[in-house]
């Protein structure tokens, strides 16, 4: 849409993609992914998939923090709770994926409204130490019921099925979970538009003057955390079948703490930097294996763990000091400026 240009009825008004050239950019995104895996060899397809999931998850904590200003540090323990859920049915009666995926959602979320019932009398850094506390019972749950979760050992979960063909690859695995987290992003996209996410907004920017105004403070910030859990659940039951084994060490603490980082780095309260600061969360990691495995050290692989916890908190501090509003704002910046190139002064 050309800048001054108005919008002449309420579809364009309503529309996701409200230019030619978004249109036309959305396009060429969708026919990149579709080709991607063709040209992408296996260990590209691995971290397409690894973004894939953490996107999800990410689009989820930013519904709650970002978008309704509720702290949460239990991202990981949801994850949990849909990874387990997915497990337990493939292995136990082998329904099918879509059921596993969308159960693992369901349970997550009835766990995130549990949690979420606090969050009417604490906020802030209460509130998020009441959603540590939930994901420490979640660990304890996942290691000490080993009828359903097997324990400390965990659970080996086999390859779903889907149209008769074995997810068994990281290229067949592609076409599921890379089409799941589009849904979920189109998803919340559309949410914020409506009444609901308006709802959100108001809670965050002003909870008292927003009950003022006929908004039900408890349910609304319940559905918040209502639908980030079930983003959390989804994204569980992929990580299960991604890495076919899961044990209570899987969803950590510094997980939880890494889905809150890429809230922060991408933008909070902005679809897009739900996705550019998963992406670049997931692969800073990577780019510090390269660099770990440079040094000269017989143990610097040792030393990844730790080294990897400081750049996460490092790029927490850098970016609320320097760009608070995250990856998606200096996106925003540069197309300006694009824009407006020459004319730029």
């Amino acid at each position: 849409m050309r800048i001054g240009s108005a919008k002449q009825d309420y579809p364009a008004d309503e529309a996701l993609l409200d230019s030619p050239a978004q249109r036309a950019w959305a396009g060429v995104a969708a026919l990149a992914l579709v080709a991607f895996p063709f040209v992408a060899d296996d260990y590209a397809l691995y971290l397409a998939c690894l973004v894939a999931i953490n996107i999800a998850s990410t689009l989820g904590l930013n519904v709650l923090t970002g978008y309704t200003g509720l702290v949460s540090l239990g991202q990981a323990a949801f994850m949990g709770l849909g990874a387990y859920t997915a497990a337990i049915l493939q292995l136990r009666l082998g329904t099918p994926l879509a059921l596993n995926l969308l159960a693992g959602g369901a349970v997550a979320m009835a766990a995130g409204v549990l949690v979420g019932l606090p969050s009417l009398r604490v906020k802030g850094l209460y509130l998020a130490i009441a959603t540590i506390a939930a994901g420490v019972f979640a660990h304890f749950a996942f290691a000490h019921f080993t009828a359903l979760t097997g324990g400390t050992a965990g659970l080996a979960v086999p390859p779903a099925q889907l149209f008769g063909q074995v997810l068994d690859t990281n290229f067949r695995l592609y076409w599921v979970i890379v089409p799941v987290t589009l849904l979920l992003l189109l998803g919340v996209a559309n949410l914020l538009r409506t009444r609901i996410g308006r709802a959100f907004i108001a809670v965050r920017d002003r909870d008292i003057s927003a009950e003022v105004l006929g908004i039900p403070l408890l349910r609304t910030k319940l559905l918040s955390f209502a639908i980030s859990s079930f983003y959390a659940g989804v994204a569980g039951g992929l990580f299960a079948y991604f890495f076919r084994a899961i044990t209570p060490e899987s969803f950590p603490l510094v997980m939880s703490i890494f889905f809150l980082a890429a809230v922060i780095v991408g933008g909070l309260g902005s679809v897009l930097g739900s996705v550019l600061g998963a992406a670049f969360m997931t692969l800073v990691p990577e780019l510090l294996k390269i660099v770990v495995g440079w040094l000269p050290m017989a143990n610097a692989t040792l030393i990844l763990s730790p080294v990897r916890t400081i750049v996460f908190g490092a790029l927490i501090v850098l970016f609320l000091i320097y760009e608070p509003l995250g990856l998606a704002e200096m996106w925003r910046r540069t197309r300006r400026f694009f824009h407006l190139w020459p004319f730029r002064t």
